[in-house]
């Protein structure tokens, strides 16, 4: 396939090969009691009077903070993660529509880390990324269009999230950008992207200067990817510069099993 008809493919960073980057350490477990679409429904029946869950806000949480430890993740008085460690990521979690009060902690204290109020709108799917460095820990919601591809086409989207790298650019190998000067906490929309397997890069932004190649990366029809650029430009083993991926349709499908932790694929250099 010639660099020109690669062009318009721009997203297609990153689905393999693929390691499990929780591999090695504890994943959130999975929470006593009935599942969370149960739990929730009796919630908004209370609150708002019959709440069916195809309206209520789904929202599934990333700890992508390099140097933080692992998390537990609160909204008022329902534990939604336990022991999230950094590439870890929870299903999709169903919460009630408005303002909502989410706090982390250090995992099994009463320690907050980051304490955010966030709106939630009804029938609306989310990713909250916990972000930079835990000294300057904050969420970035992102909105999560999940209309699912059409045929022969996986949807894509790239995020910027390595604290302390510069802005980059998505390149094919030794070709041409086909996103230029992303930045810390920028991101594309979900991108529709012919399946296939691409050789791409990353370079730092208006140069031809490579820090992440991205050799064989691999797109599976009818899925949904977040890619995101993970870790720190001085870091070393979990935390060294990198990129890592959720695939999002799969976690949507989880959603209603009230199903614990998964470590995000932690893609390889």
């Amino acid at each position: 396939m010639s660099r020109n008809a690669l062009r318009p493919f721009l997203l297609a960073l990153l689905a393999t090969p693929i390691l499990l980057a929780g591999c090695g350490r504890d994943s959130a477990r999975d929470l006593a009691g009935p599942p969370a679409d149960a739990t929730l429904s009796r919630e908004a029946d209370a609150t708002h009077g019959s709440a069916p869950n195809y309206v209520l806000p789904r929202v599934m949480f990333v700890h992508a903070s390099p140097d933080a430890p692992a998390v537990d993740i609160k909204s008022g008085w329902r534990t939604l993660a336990r022991n999230l460690g950094f590439l870890d990521n929870t299903p999709y979690r169903l919460l009630l529509p408005g303002y909502r009060e989410i706090k982390i902690n250090v995992a099994g204290t009463r320690t907050t880390a980051l304490r955010a109020r966030v709106k939630l709108e009804p029938r609306t799917i989310y990713s909250v990324f916990a972000v930079n460095t835990v000294s300057n820990l904050e969420p970035l919601v992102l909105v999560d269009d999940l209309s699912p591809p059409a045929p022969g086409n996986a949807h894509v989207r790239f995020i910027h999230l390595s604290p302390d790298a510069p802005a980059v650019d998505v390149a094919v190998q030794g070709g041409p950008v086909v996103f230029g000067n992303k930045s810390f906490k920028e991101y594309t929309a979900f991108t529709p992207l012919p399946a296939g397997t691409y050789d791409l890069e990353v370079r730092l932004a208006g140069t031809s200067t490579v820090v992440l190649p991205l050799p064989g990366i691999g797109l599976e029809a009818g899925k949904i990817y977040t890619v995101f650029a993970k870790g720190l430009v001085a870091g070393s083993g979990d935390q060294a510069l990198g990129a890592a991926i959720v695939i999002n349709s799969d976690e949507f499908r989880r959603w209603h099993h009230g199903a614990g932790a998964e470590p995000v694929a932690d893609l390889e250099r």
